[in-house]
């Protein structure tokens, strides 16, 4: 590349902060590597497409170079050029011929284009990796960009949405809002359109009070998936930890600010799904972005042979959080969406990988400890995917103290149940009750477990009642990706199907899950347009399916997904008026009041508490009753046949019927009081009633 001769100044600097920073009067540049022999600062037109400058990082002060350019400004294109050993079998990866990314850059201006140039390696060479590429990859990479932080927040504050209040809906930034008719055309698929008053009011309406994005931070298409015209939907192959990506973005990165504070303005928090156990770079026949060229040795977990990375993410590398310059990397990261950018919390993909020190996963791991005695991060919410793919990877209900866990276990025991399984009565009680042999320890709470029945990663609640077997096929990976054990059940044909009996079946089945997931104790999560039947034609693995597949369609006026839309609103209604479903403790068993009845007591549809004996493999129907006033019972059936589900015979209590997922909608009314009242309920369906006394 033919670079323009401009001799900038440049004077010593210092260290700290990392990345480049704007004070005013200049930018001071500082970039970590151990290992590195020099460091150079490329300096691009506004355009980014000729570098017209190249500055020599003039000190190097414990571990990290850096600089300070007294006639650099905001809005500065530029990239980095490491030096240093190119030694694979050594961890070494260096080769200053490839521009590569800040670690710290607040802002990335320009698309990634794919070429050979991006390794460091020559492809098709005899030993690829081992091979040294010397042609230039600039041209073809994004450039960081200088960043002017100022915001006018006014007054915006965290809303005060304790953890018993809290419904996580999940949600992805471009497929809710791509064709949502109340969001302006040119704001569809960015922050600003999740901002737009229609959606504001949406999700006001359904009754929702925290968004989990999926990852927003800087990511890339991988090279297999664009090659095959597919891209990187769902955005877990993060490059840049501190950028938010620039395809949810307008023009400029404040757009994530407005958003936040408008959401803010209407009581919902942000939670964002972060990806700091791997990155974009893959393995060792993977691209040089960033990382790997600045000092690959020190940011990944590599094998007893370091030519090769330890890899428990599954996709290649992993980010080595032993190392103290790489744990203040994410810190820092956490620390800016939480400061400037004014987030509420984050979800940690594939967490355990966080926190594999030498002897594998510990609860006792440095970055949970400095992130529980961070005056900031401390009082966020942190919540964790408790698995990786590494030795002992599962890891459900062994976080610390202070973390919420996706409950996996809720997930997959809900939906054998449902879908009619033997014996999963005993764990079915437990998950709906809090999962208290889970997350019992250490002072934790009901509010450690985030309970769901259906993620961005799996089928949609649609098809998880429409399909036994995954339908992966516009994926092109020959129907191989995604998992094969669904626990789903396709209530009798596979897909769409006219037959109105099925089509009753899952509807009552699609409501049978809401309202389990609404009425079991710990934090629901829905995934966001379930509660408007999405549906991805059976794929359940959608990550590349930047399209229809995995959009949701706000055109659709089907009757029956709109009244699902509305039965969900009614169930989170519920939810907020009963604190039975809130309360921030695990029940004992235990009379509420002496001489009272318990706080939690399973009841058999004979009317009366379930003894030893009646815990038995074939038993798929079940009552849950709790004593705190308002009383309520929830009445389970899963069988095959409509069962009659007496209600307990309690002195002075009249029973009402709250809901009857049978009844589209539920119909309240009062229950008949003779001795007994056998309610009868039909296969499959799930019915709540409130005891008053009278």
């Amino acid at each position: 590349m033919r670079v323009i001769a401009v001799r900038p100044r440049v004077e010593a600097g210092l260290p700290y902060p990392l990345g480049a920073t704007w004070d005013g009067t200049g930018v001071n540049f500082a970039l970590f590597s151990a290992n590195a022999e020099k460091v150079e600062l490329c300096a691009f037109d506004p355009r980014g497409r000729r570098e017209i400058a190249r500055i020599v990082l003039p000190e190097y002060t414990d571990e990290v170079w850096h600089g300070y350019l007294p006639e650099a400004r905001p809005g500065m294109l530029y990239g980095y050029r490491v030096y240093g050993p190119y030694d694979p079998e050594r961890g070494h990866r260096f080769n200053h011929h490839k521009l590569l990314l800040d670690p710290y850059a607040k802002a990335f201006a320009g698309k990634l284009r794919w070429t050979d140039a991006h390794y460091g390696y020559r492809i098709g060479a005899h030993r690829e990796d081992l091979s040294f590429d010397r042609r230039d990859n600039a041209g073809a990479m994004p450039k960081c960009v200088v960043l002017e932080s100022a915001f006018t927040w006014s007054e915006d504050h965290r809303p005060p949405v304790p953890w018993t209040d809290t419904v996580i809906y999940e949600l992805h930034v471009k497929g809710f809002t791509v064709g949502h008719p109340g969001v302006a055309p040119a704001l569809r698929g960015t922050f600003a359109g999740l901002a737009a008053p229609a959606v504001v009011g949406y999700l006001k309406e359904l009754g929702v009070t925290t968004l989990e994005l999926l990852p927003v931070q800087a990511f890339v298409d991988d090279r297999r998936l664009i090659e095959r015209k597919l891209r990187n939907y769902w955005g877990y192959n993060s490059i840049g930890y501190f950028a938010p990506e620039q395809r949810y973005l307008q023009n400029d990165p404040s757009e994530f600010k407005t958003m936040v504070k408008h959401l803010h303005e209407a009581g919902i928090e942000i939670v964002l799904d972060v990806v700091y156990n791997h990155t974009a770079e893959g393995n060792q026949l993977g691209p040089t972005f960033s990382f790997k060229g600045i000092d690959n040795a020190s940011y990944y977990r590599l094998g007893d042979d370091r030519r090769y990375y330890d890899d428990v993410t599954g996709t290649g590398n992993t980010l080595d959080l032993r190392h103290p310059r790489v744990l203040q990397l994410v810190m820092d990261s956490l620390r800016y969406w939480a400061e400037e950018m004014h987030v509420d919390g984050f979800r940690f993909d594939l967490a355990p990988a966080l926190a594999r020190e030498d002897g594998g996963y510990r609860r006792d791991a440095a970055l949970f400890k400095a992130i529980q005695q961070d005056p900031v991060l401390s009082r966020l919410k942190m919540i964790a995917e408790p698995w990786d793919v590494g030795p002992s990877g599962y890891q459900v209900g062994n976080f610390p103290p202070g973390w919420s866990e996706w409950n996996g276990k809720y997930r997959d025991t809900v939906r054998r149940f449902w879908k009619g399984d033997l014996g999963t009565l005993p764990e079915l009680a437990s998950r709906l009750a809090g999962s208290s042999d889970l997350f019992a320890h250490n002072g934790r709470r009901p509010r450690a477990g985030v309970n769901f029945v259906t993620v961005h990663d799996g089928f949609t609640l649609n098809d998880l009642v429409s399909y036994n077997h995954k339908h992966n096929e516009a994926n092109h990976e020959d129907n191989h990706d995604g998992a094969n054990d669904n626990e789903s059940w396709n209530c009798g044909v596979e897909g769409p199907t006219t037959d109105s009996a099925i089509i009753d079946l899952r509807e009552r089945q699609k409501r049978n899950f809401i309202a389990t997931l609404m009425l079991s104790l710990g934090v629901p999560m829905i995934a966001a347009g379930d509660e408007r039947g999405r549906t991805q034609r059976g794929n359940n693995n959608a990550y590349c399916q930047d399209n229809e597949i995995s959009w949701l369609d706000w055109s659709s006026a089907n009757p029956r997904d709109l009244a699902l839309a509305e039965f969900v609103k009614l169930m989170l209604r519920l939810r907020r008026e009963h604190p039975a479903f809130k309360r921030d403790a695990f029940y004992r068993g235990a009379p509420v009041e002496p001489g009272g009845p318990k706080d939690i007591a399973w009841m058999g549809p004979d009317g009366y508490e379930m003894g030893a004996e009646d815990w038995t493999p074939d038993r798929r129907t079940i009552g849950l009753y709790l004593g705190a006033r308002p009383m309520l019972l929830v009445a389970m059936n899963a069988a095959p046949d409509d069962v009659g589900f007496a209600l307990p015979d309690v002195e002075r209590v009249s029973w009402s019927l709250v809901l009857d997922t049978a009844i589209e909608g539920g119909a309240p009314r009062n229950v008949p009081r003779d001795v007994v009242v056998i309610y009868p309920m039909v296969s499959h369906s799930l019915a709540l009633f409130a005891g008053s006394v009278r």
